[in-house]
Parts: structure tokens; sequence; C-alpha cells
């Protein structure tokens, strides 16, 4: 992997708290492929890093509001859990602790943002085409259970 001097979540001092986003809309579940690392070129489900000073669920928003455009409600929280990568040396490349959270589609048509090369609407019978992380698909299988 290249370094990037600007990515303070490469190579952290401590975890870094993300969260994402399960939009649900009826039989759907909003994807994204992501544009940077971790997970490069990868489908996933829309979110990133809490800011400081920022509620969890107003970073819920902001996430899925920058990298898709549409504005969602939050629900409750489906899963917290960790994701780590060590690299060839050894080092904690990344450490992220991500909290997903069931999201409803509120308003607007879905534009990617500079985070993502694409986003799409896919049903569950099409999840197998966009080689989801086993947590991912755990998580969105937990949604589509939830009222």
């Amino acid at each position: 992997m290249d370094s990037d001097p600007s990515d303070v979540r490469r190579f952290p001092s401590r975890p870094v708290v993300g969260v994402g986003g399960v939009v649900v809309d009826g039989a759907r579940v909003l994807l994204v492929r992501r544009a940077h690392p971790p997970l490069m070129g990868e489908w996933s489900l829309p979110g990133g890093g809490v800011e400081v000073g920022e509620t969890l669920e107003a970073a819920v928003v902001r996430e899925v509001r920058e990298e898709t455009g549409l504005a969602v409600s939050v629900g409750p929280l489906i899963e917290a859990f960790e994701r780590i990568e060590v690299g060839d040396d050894g080092r904690v490349v990344y450490h992220f602790v991500v909290l997903d959270y069931l999201c409803r589609l509120q308003a607007g048509s879905v534009a990617p943002g500079s985070d993502v090369t694409d986003a799409q609407w896919v049903t569950a019978s099409q999840l197998d085409r966009f080689g989801l992380t086993v947590k991912a698909r755990q998580v969105i299988e937990r949604a589509f259970q939830l009222p």
C-alpha cells in the first residue's frame, strides 16, 4: 500500500471510531464502492469516521449524505465490531471500531460522492454479486429482520 501522510487513520496510535449506515428501503439496501483504502474498490455499506464533537447519529447522517446524496433517519444500533488490518511488518495499519445503524431513506436520489466510485440499491438476492465481507453480509441480514 502507498502511504498517504494526510491519512491519519493509517498506523493509528489508538482505534478510530467509525459509523456505518445500513440504509434499507423496502426490500433494498444501499451499497457503495469504496474509492480509498481500506477496502478500496470493494463494495460495502456507506459510512466513515466520527468527527470530534459530532454525535454518532449526526455522523451517520453526514456520511450517508456525503457518500450517496441521500437523507436518512437513523434507527437502532445493529452491531458494533472492530476492523483491524495488520501489515506485513506486523504493525497495525488500520484499527476501526465501527458502529452500524439501521437507517431509513427520507429523501434524495443516489449520487455517489467523492469517497465512493459507485452507489447502488440492491435486493437480498443480488448481494452475492458484490463480494461483500462476511461482516457486511451479517449486518445487512440483521437489518432486513428489524421492523
